[in-house]
């Protein structure tokens, strides 16, 4: 299975926010996981029923929702 297949969205599941196919982790979950420096083993170690194959696919998620968006420096310059 592609690793985006991995990946679904289901309005009656979270809300419609993406998820782990077969789950109800968000992506937005185990990506706060990873940002807070919870590692891959650890987080397969606390939800089992997760392969490797969906973390990989969660930041892949990640990176084709980023992929196009416009970044604008906010910082003032002088």
């Amino acid at each position: 299975m592609p690793v985006l297949e991995r990946i679904t969205v289901n309005p009656k599941i979270l809300g419609g926010k993406p998820i782990i196919r077969g789950t109800r982790l968000s992506v937005q979950f185990v990506l706060e996981l990873l940002a807070s420096g919870a590692t891959e083993e650890e987080i397969l170690k606390d939800y089992p029923h997760l392969q490797p194959e969906d973390i990989r696919a969660c930041l892949g998620y990640a990176a084709q929702v980023t992929e196009n968006e416009i970044y604008v420096d906010l910082e003032k310059t002088s």
